[in-house]
């Protein structure tokens, strides 16, 4: 299994390269069936990264320990949920899953794209071909995730707690479709500059993969703040941590490039900007897959002790000199095709939109990268926190919103007074009203909390304003009910409409971020079974008693679980109950650790019990304290030290078995004080209840519209006629 998966990726790379190779030389001599052999060996690449794709995972969930990753991240006692997604855990696996990737969208664009763009695709066949030699080059020569080990053991090291979660199989392949998938308009952008071909074509051919790398790539960050929050038991859902800023900028970028090219195509403005942001978007996608390989910034997320830092930076500054060749190279055939006719103009509200994002963006980089800055001209490593962080993304979220709200619905080139008045009349009321009633709640007093508030309901009331509109034409034209209606407007205008509801989406999760910031409280507390603690917003928490259990998976301990049971009352009344634990997995690989201390001295996670809504979550997690199994733990690891070789296997793991449930049990009635972290956090629902919104939002926009697939279709035949009929 292992020859065949190194077998495979060797021929991916030999193929890669000579895609690269033919695609360039057809691109060169204008010779179309090297160019169209270029395209085939990008289809083969697929099948051949597939290939070895599927030989990893099948050693993973086989437990096949003679591979040396399956030995290092996974065991026996992992699930089989999560084996699948341990391949990507590793560093080897994440690499081969981000060229697997690569060479599925690569193979999907220059398929639908094989009678477009003929002169630009070679070029951006080359560019993603030559992404794909360099990462099956790095397994190749430098990580290979088919290394195997001389003498298979019986186990293996086991998954890392922290990524036994229901999102971590969904988490890193949404970031990595989000970052493959940019590198598609990347390569058409690059082509496009070559052969000095900048009208709008090349957007239109690769819209859609620019939209799915923003989905993905906005789904991949959601679930990140989602795990963050139930998972690492610190009660936060964004910590700005190197690895999650790193996904950060390039959604931020192409957030901007998605609503800028808006202008080009309906005006045929900002063709330079456009290119600036497109490569520099599919830039910042390859610095963030380094950042995480490279562990040269201090970050949970990354791996450390990697070799792979130079071969990244060697491609970043390629890329960058790469990018700023071709525009400063191109400017003459860039230049914007009418003026900014109005500040108060749909092209105006995108490009202020523009500025902030990138803004936003520059911030996130600079704090993200301000270590090495600072260790660079100083000598002395210093880190930028959360507060610093707020002071310049705070008022920029407050005008990104606010422009939120009024771009889509203000009118192109220049709008007028009564245009304004109208368009605008309704939303600005809500906004106003919304701050009014908020005043008496104490909410003024957060400032900027309270601003966010209004702003968002402004831009929520521009959406809404704009689905009632559509809906009353709708039905004037067709007579239709009020419901088939609205979903007649999306269905026609998916694009149009889908965006709409995105923003609604966007303006619901910065309510959301905007009040469980603002309005947190949290508090540690140690207690004594019977004892309670107050909460936020009347709520009163009771510890009952101390939980224990032992979890088994395929006949061996998977993991020790203490926790607590809480009684929750709000005023007075019973509202609920919550069981927050604490898991601590056995070390493996150590056949000298303690026979009962390394299943309770092994790493741990913080498993989270909330009672959440759309107003509030009440969050708790447990710190145990097993000081009190301390002498007992002792005595039991000199008794069964003992007893080794003197007794059967199978009488001595019976006896250990025994000996670590009644341990467990004893907690329960020995156990000293926990230490409880109790948070409650006003609307942070709303987070992940737009979020969701905006997903929504972004499958319409991806989703196919069939008629007007035929008219592009239809129009396309007909203007290859033409063309060619031109040259007969």
């Amino acid at each position: 299994m292992a020859d065949l998966g190194r077998g495979l990726i060797f021929l991916a790379l030999a193929v890669a390269v000579y895609g690269v190779g033919a695609s360039l030389y057809g691109a060169r001599v204008d010779r179309r069936e090297w160019a169209t052999s270029g395209r085939r060996a990008a289809y083969a690449l697929a099948l051949l990264t597939t290939g070895a794709f599927a030989v990893l995972e099948i050693a993973f969930l086989r437990s096949d320990f003679s591979f040396s990753v399956v030995q290092s991240h996974s065991s026996t006692t992992t699930p089989t949920f999560y084996k699948a997604a341990a391949a990507w855990s590793s560093q080897e696996g994440s690499l081969l899953l981000w060229l697997w990737l690569l060479s599925m969208w690569s193979a999907l664009v220059l398929f639908l794209t094989r009678r477009r763009l003929r002169d630009v695709q070679p070029y951006a066949t080359a560019v993603l071909l030559g992404f794909a030699v360099f990462f099956a080059g790095l397994l190749v020569f430098a990580v290979s995730p088919f290394d195997t080990l001389a003498v298979a053991p019986q186990e293996g090291t086991g998954l890392n707690p922290l990524l036994r979660h229901p999102s971590m199989m969904i988490h890193p392949p949404m970031l990595y479709s989000g970052y493959t998938l940019w590198a598609v308009p990347f390569a058409f952008a690059v082509g496009a500059l070559i052969v000095r071909r900048v009208d709008a074509e090349w957007i239109g051919a690769t819209r859609r993969f620019a939209l799915g790398a923003w989905f993905f790539l906005g789904i991949g960050v959601l679930l990140g703040a989602r795990w963050s929050y139930a998972e690492l038991g610190w009660g936060g859902y964004w910590a700005w941590d190197p690895v999650e800023n790193a996904s950060l900028l390039p959604w931020l970028t192409g957030t901007a490039f998605l609503h800028s090219i808006m202008v080009q195509e309906k005006r045929g403005m900002l063709k330079t900007w456009n290119a600036s942001l497109i490569l520099a978007t599919g830039t910042l996608a390859i610095l963030g897959t380094f950042l995480v390989r490279s562990g040269i910034l201090d970050s949970i997320h990354a791996f450390t002790g990697s070799s792979l830092g130079v071969p990244f930076v060697t491609l970043i500054g390629a890329m960058i000199v790469l990018s700023v060749g071709l525009v400063v190279s191109r400017r003459s055939v860039l230049t914007t095709e009418h003026r900014l006719d109005s500040l108060l103009s749909r092209e105006a509200m995108f490009l202020g939109n523009n500025l902030v994002l990138v803004g936003m963006a520059f911030v996130v980089f600079w704090g993200t990268f301000f270590p090495l800055i600072s260790e660079a001209l100083t000598g002395d490593k210093q880190s930028l926190g959360p507060p610093w962080y707020n002071k310049y993304t705070v008022p920029l979220a407050l005008l990104l919103v606010l422009l939120t709200g009024v771009g889509p619905v203000i009118a192109w080139r220049r709008a007028t007074p009564a245009n304004a008045r109208r368009n605008f009349r309704v939303p600005t009321a809500v906004g106003v009203v919304t701050l009014i009633v908020l005043v008496p709640f104490g909410v003024a007093g957060r400032l900027t909390a309270w601003l966010m508030f209004g702003i968002a309901a402004f831009a929520i009331g521009t959406v809404a304003q704009e689905f009632v509109r559509g809906v009353r034409a709708r039905r004037a034209m067709t007579g239709e009910a009020p419901p088939a209606a609205l979903v007649s407007l999306v269905r026609r205008n998916r694009r149009r409409y889908g965006g709409y509801i995105i923003h609604l989406g966007m303006a619901a999760m910065f309510i959301g971020v905007a009040a469980s910031s603002a309005f947190q409280h949290a508090h540690d507390v140690r207690l004594q079974a019977g004892q309670s603690t107050r909460a936020g917003a009347g709520y009163v928490v009771r510890y009952d008693k101390p939980t224990s259990r032992v979890d088994v998976s395929h006949g061996e301990v998977e993991r020790l679980v203490f926790g607590a049971h809480l009684t929750v009352f709000k005023n007075g009344k019973q509202v609920g109950t919550l069981a927050p634990e604490r898991g601590y997995y056995p070390i493996t690989g150590a056949p000298f650790a303690a026979p009962i201390g390394k299943y309770f001295m092994g790493e741990s996670t913080s498993e989270i019990a909330m009672k959440a809504g759309l107003r509030r979550d009440l969050w708790t997690a447990v710190q145990p304290d097993l000081s009190s199994l301390k002498g007992a733990l002792a005595q039991g690891d000199a008794v069964f030290r003992r007893a080794q070789g003197k007794i059967s296997d199978a009488d001595y793991a019976t006896g250990l078995g025994q000996a670590i449930a009644g341990l467990v049990a004893r907690y329960q009635r020995t156990a000293k004080p926990a230490t409880f972290r109790v948070i409650t956090s006003p609307l942070v629902g709303w987070i992940w209840f737009g979020g969701i919104t905006a997903i929504i939002g972004g499958v319409i926009c991806l989703w196919p519209a069939p008629d007007l697939a035929r008219r592009r279709a239809t129009a396309g035949y007909a203007a290859r006629v033409a063309r060619e009929l031109g040259r007969a």
